[in-house]
């Protein structure tokens, strides 16, 4: 398989990537086609769906050998799964799943078709292998069983971030900046209260600290390429 595009996001690693799809709905990013796609007629009726299947490598995960077992970030990194029972980016195929929102279809003249999507939780360039809609009918089950994933509760942290710190956040990157913060980016292993961590978003690392469910935000850097 050859990528068919790649995503433009606010993430340069992936320290700090929502763990799935949709968890910060406020996260905006935009698909860029590889130059052999850029027709518009490839996308043709795709306007008319509102969320998208996105097929994709998790490129930073690649390992020749494979483990049976995983330990899925939701619970707490120390209990084992079948690793087909997990959507753990360590396994024998590197291929990730995310639905995403649609918000709407660009047409740049030199890059062809754009597509403006919303909630994704992948990094910046990361290659995509295809672009499915999403339909209702045959995607949707209320009814289904969500296994170790509704025993565990998602992770809330409450952010205190100083005025004038957020002040050097772009407003139209705040509130997805808080939602990033707020499901704690930091590994499930670590609950170090002295630690200060680096995330990098949108150009900028947001350094914090985390004690007693309160992630305090306490320099921001511009990032210099």
């Amino acid at each position: 398989m050859r990528p068919v595009a790649r995503i433009r996001s606010d993430f340069p690693e992936k320290f700090g990537i929502p763990r799935q799809s949709g968890v910060v709905p406020e996260l905006e990013a935009r698909i860029v086609f590889e130059p052999e796609f850029r027709v518009m007629d490839a996308v043709r009726g795709l306007e008319d769906f509102s969320h998208i299947w996105l097929i994709w490598e998790f490129s930073e995960a690649k390992r020749r050998d494979w483990s049976p077992t995983v330990r899925p970030p939701r619970l707490g990194g120390n209990v084992r799964m079948g690793v087909f029972a997990t959507r753990s980016p360590f396994r024998p195929n590197p291929i990730g799943l995310s639905c995403v929102q649609l918000l709407g279809i660009e047409s740049d003249p030199e890059l062809g078709p754009v597509l403006r999507i919303a909630g994704a939780d992948l990094m910046d360039g990361t290659p995509i292998f295809d672009i499915k809609p999403y339909v209702p009918y045959a995607d949707c089950h209320p009814e289904a069983a969500g296994g170790f994933t509704t025993t565990t509760a998602m992770p809330s942290l409450e952010v205190v971030f100083p005025d004038a710190l957020l002040e050097q956040v772009p407003k139209d990157k705040r509130s997805a900046l808080l939602g990033v913060l707020r499901q704690d980016p930091r590994p499930r292993y670590q609950d170090d209260p002295e630690r200060i961590y680096g995330l990098g978003f949108a150009g900028m690392n947001v350094k914090f600290r985390v004690a007693d469910g309160i992630l305090t935000v306490t320099e921001i850097e511009e990032i210099r390429l």
